[in-house]
């Protein structure tokens, strides 16, 4: 599926108050990719700027540039506190925009099934040509062997809540030297940062996890509290999740 550039326009809501989400998808995907999750949010109350960037296009700085005038005006419009909610390398573009383009409302970030440690199949990867003409620039930014846009970004200090997958497909991870558990494409483990506020697993697929509707409960119970759901408060089924 192309990437399409970013959009002229955004689901505004009448209460100016209301907080807003912005919602970035995965390289080589699109925002239709994240259209179950936004619909969700936007019945929990939240204004969304569901992106399409140009994921395979350019860096991850570069794109943080092209992204940041539609979420300047998504922002004045809205007046409220201000989320992000990404999926995969779209969770590497919200800490590398946050770092140059912090907004002044910024309140709570989502990153699901996001390699901040780096993928290891990257690595297998991204010396093939096939690889670096599909995924671009970007995509050799999501080695473990990060480069300097990543390693330099400053250390957390606002909220960020992060969910990762922990069902694969056996084989494909054994070929490209996955560490247990992961999601097909992402490690549990690289899934971490420093500094993180909170952490669960869902038994999902990489791509999948953006429509897993623990997941998507989890997202939400992020975005309006700072923490995800315990197994705690019977709220959720023993065995949907794991509270890192």
């Amino acid at each position: 599926m192309r990437d399409k550039g970013t959009p002229n326009h955004f689901r505004a809501t009448d209460d100016a108050v209301r907080p807003g989400v912005v919602l970035l998808h995965g390289i080589g995907r699109t925002s239709r990719s994240l259209r179950r999750l936004e619909k969700a949010l936007q019945e929990a109350g939240f204004a969304t700027l569901n992106l399409d960037y140009q994921s395979r296009k350019k860096p991850l700085d570069a794109l943080a540039g092209d992204i940041h005038p539609v979420i300047i005006d998504f922002a004045e419009a809205n007046k409220g506190p201000l989320h992000f909610v990404a999926h995969s390398m779209g969770g590497l573009l919200t800490r590398v925009y946050v770092a140059k383009y912090r907004p002044a409302r910024l309140a709570h970030v989502v990153m699901i099934g996001t390699p901040n440690g780096g993928s290891e199949i990257a690595d297998v990867l991204k010396g093939l040509a096939l690889y670096r003409a599909f995924y671009g620039p970007s995509g050799q930014q999501l080695s473990t062997q990060q480069d300097s846009t990543l390693t330099m970004l400053p250390p957390l200090d606002y909220a960020v809540g992060i969910i990762a997958g922990s069902r694969s497909l056996d084989p494909l991870s054994s070929i490209f030297s996955l560490p247990r558990p992961n999601d097909g494409t992402v490690s549990v483990q690289s899934s971490k940062l420093p500094g993180m506020t909170d952490h669960v697993t869902v038994k999902a697929f990489h791509r999948d996890l953006v429509r897993h509707p623990v997941a998507i409960d989890q997202t939400i119970a992020f975005l309006l509290a700072g923490r995800f759901k315990s197994l705690l408060t019977g709220e959720l089924g023993e065995g949907e999740f794991v509270r890192n």
